[in-house]
């Protein structure tokens, strides 16, 4: 949650390739860059020492140089790879949600928003450009000045007779080679502040500390599907003290099937996430087969559970891989008898290559309907001992729905269901209805004790089914 995914991108793409190129250039190039400097210096002090002179005033105006205009270039790299992180997170929003753009006719706005993002970014590199093509002036100005004053140095010392012209042309050749080597120096320690800055940048992701931390349990507990929410309070890390969850109390049987129902933002799908650790609670705790989920080792709990997310997942495979993706191992029937319980089949028997049909990149050639039903398949594959729906048959007709439901309930009768819905339609047929209202638990009951007991499944009963 704390990084972008363009941030990220910028991170692992950019700034590594910066960091590398930092380090090659630091093993090939230091070295010899300071032996040729060095051995100049050597050379020349070893014809005269008036000559040495002339870099005793010229290297301190030269690391003055450098450490003026690195310190005003150091702050814009790491600014530079920040407005690239801006171009990236334009280009991803806009790749994955073109659909959208196209559909509210937004490519101009897009375009705009992209060319503001592009222009920060080429404004920082100009002003980077900016400041190092003052230095590069300055220092061939110093290296100019410093063969003139060997020149003038040694004329005087060729007319007193204490050196000879050849001394002085070594002298020159000296001089050019120990500043040529500082210039390149320069070169190097630009490459190295940016090196640098991507550098930080890479270890600010690496420095995160996981806030789930792993558990050490890897046993086998004795019960299979029982979750227990104690006194459970929870808050997003990013939203100060704003309580999404407060004093839960739920406990949740071995094969009992669950539905929780409530308005839109009243904490049903950050309820779900913390059985399997997406999060954990600020107090309180949460109970997996009668053991904290925070003492488990994370595999382990998460081997337990299975999920269908709002947002179904598609990857860019196939049909059959992407439902193995719940168990690799599974066989072909395996596979057929999850995607006949999750009313699959019916489009997949209809496809020309069938559970070999390529599905394209986030599932664009599927339906919303049937995205849902190849997620599904997924999540029923993986036999856990804990399937959690959250709202994921929401695209689905209320036949396809009850069929599936139907299915589960009697394919996997000791298995522990969790269903999350909009619709009273969903969850009426459940052992138990959850009724979550602003964080709290409203209510809890059959579908028939809930009309007689509470007002807020009355007003959603009424609303969806009389009033159709």
């Amino acid at each position: 949650d704390k990084f972008s995914t363009g941030s990220l991108i910028t991170r692992v793409t950019n700034d590594i390739t910066q960091l590398q190129n930092f380090i090659q250039m630091s093993m090939r190039g230091f070295i010899r860059t300071f032996m040729l400097f060095a051995g100049g210096i050597i050379c020349m002090l070893s014809l005269n020492l008036s000559f040495g002179a002339v870099i005793a005033c010229a290297l301190p105006l030269v690391i003055i140089c450098v450490i003026y205009f690195l310190s005003k270039a150091n702050p814009l790299f790491s600014r530079l790879q920040q407005k690239l992180d801006n171009v990236n997170n334009v280009m991803q929003e806009n790749v994955s949600g073109f659909r959208v753009v196209k559909a509210y006719v937004k490519e101009d706005y897009e375009k705009e928003r992209f060319g503001k993002s592009n222009d920060d970014l080429v404004n920082t590199q100009l002003n980077v450009l900016m400041i190092f093509s003052y230095m590069q002036p300055i220092m061939n100005i110093i290296l100019n000045l410093s063969v003139v004053a060997v020149i003038k140095v040694g004329g005087i010392q060729v007319s007193s007779g204490s050196v000879t012209p050849g001394n002085v042309m070594a002298a020159i050749t000296y001089v050019t080679q120990s500043l040529n080597a500082v210039m390149r120096m320069t070169n190097m320690f630009q490459t190295a502040s940016r090196g640098i800055a991507s550098g930080r940048r890479i270890n600010e992701v690496l420095a995160c500390e996981p806030s789930i931390k792993n558990g050490s349990f890897d046993g086998k507990p004795s019960v299979k599907g029982k979750i227990e929410f104690k006194n459970v309070t929870f808050a997003y890390p990013l939203t100060g003290d704003k309580k999404i969850l407060d004093n839960i109390n739920l406990v949740i049987n071995p094969g009992e099937t669950i539905g929780i129902l409530g308005e839109t933002g009243c904490g049903k799908t950050s309820l779900i996430n913390l059985i399997p650790r997406f999060y954990d609670v600020c107090e309180g705790s949460v109970l997996v087969d009668d053991i904290d989920v925070r003492e488990y080792n994370l595999k382990n709990l998460r081997e337990r559970i299975s999920v269908a997310l709002q947002k179904s997942e598609i990857f860019q495979s196939t049909i059959k891989e992407n439902i193995q993706w719940g168990r690799e191992n599974a066989t072909d029937n395996d596979i057929a008898n999850a995607a006949s319980i999750a009313q699959a089949m019916e489009f997949i028997s209809t496809s020309a290559d069938g559970f070999d049909t390529l599905v394209t990149q986030q599932g664009t050639s599927l339906s919303g309907g049937q995205k849902q039903r190849v997620a599904i398949s997924r999540t029923i594959l993986k036999q856990a001992e804990i399937i959690i729906f959250d709202d994921a048959t929401s695209a689905l007709d209320l036949k396809t729905e009850a069929n599936l439901y139907s299915m589960l309930k009697n394919a996997y009768p000791d298995t522990t269901k969790i269903i999350i819905a909009q619709r009273i339609a969903s969850v009426k047929d459940a052992d138990r209805i959850v009724i979550l209202d602003d964080g709290h638990i409203s209510a809890v009951g059959t579908h028939e004790e809930l009309l007689k007991n509470s007002a807020i499944y009355q007003d959603i009963y009424n609303s969806q089914l009389n009033k159709k």
